[in-house]
């Protein structure tokens, strides 16, 4: 058993995920949704939200999580429910659940009545434009809020006017104009794939462009090298999954 201050700093960067489905915890594979089947985790007799937070949480000593709630994300119906079940595990969490305008999150907002996230993520898939993101900003403030860079093979990943035709630089450098101050790069076909993210070079180049902006993320992350290789190139948080239930990444309890 380690201290928290003996641990190694790639530990302490990884940001664990949640991919809740149907009430389950899935395993993400390249951002083919209708592929997504409960997890299985070394460490957890089921798939049910509560369970894999508990794991996070007592296993591996983590404090918060990244939790994409894709049932709000692709149908717009929030899992109150399930989110509820990580939360009272005492994680702080990162919730993705498809908030694409200030209407939007102020409904979701109202249907977590119990609990608040600790931040809410803003994914370039579900954004609907520029304006969005702008009140999103002034409503959540950019303290909490995390936008999330979405691509699928390099590419960004919405199928709004506003940001069609843009590179990915192009999307994180307007992003930041706006008041972004914290920014995920995530491209989705990495994700499970455990090739790593595919994303290291934009890092590199963001991280130098853009030094105020905090950067993460993640997809693909297998062993701890891949995520001492993308904090090397900028990443200050790091989203894993599969490896941490695999038991690729074992606990290292504080």
């Amino acid at each position: 058993m380690t201290s928290r201050s003996d641990r190694p700093a790639w530990y302490d960067a990884i940001l664990p995920v949640i991919d809740l489905r149907f009430g389950q915890v899935v395993r993400g594979i390249a951002g083919r949704r209708d592929e997504y089947q409960p997890v299985e985790s070394r460490y957890a007799d089921d798939s049910r939200p509560g369970s894999i937070a508990h794991v996070y949480a007592l296993n591996f000593g983590f404090q918060d999580c990244y939790v994409a709630d894709l049932n709000a994300i692709v149908e717009g119906q929030i899992d109150v429910a399930g989110l509820e079940a990580i939360a009272v595990q005492g994680l702080k969490v990162w919730l993705d659940a498809g908030i694409g305008s200030a209407r939007k999150w102020q409904a979701c907002q109202n249907a977590l009545s119990n609990w608040e996230p600790y931040r809410w993520v803003v994914g370039l898939e579900s954004l609907e434009n520029w304006q969005a993101l702008e009140e999103l900003l002034i409503q959540i403030t950019p303290e909490r809020l995390v936008f999330s860079l979405d691509m699928q093979a390099g590419q960004p990943l919405s199928t709004q006017a506003d940001f069609e035709g843009m590179s990915p630089e192009q999307v994180a450098r307007r992003a930041a104009d706006i008041g972004v101050k914290s920014m995920i790069l995530l491209d989705l076909a990495a994700v499970g794939q455990g090739q790593g993210s595919q994303t290291e070079s934009l890092f590199g180049a963001l991280h130098e462009e853009l030094p105020s902006v905090e950067l993460l993320g993640g997809g693909g992350m297998s062993w701890p090298e891949d995520i001492e290789t993308l904090a090397q190139c900028g990443a200050q948080r790091i989203l894993v999954a599969s490896a941490l239930h695999d038991g690729r990444i074992a606990p290292l309890l504080g």
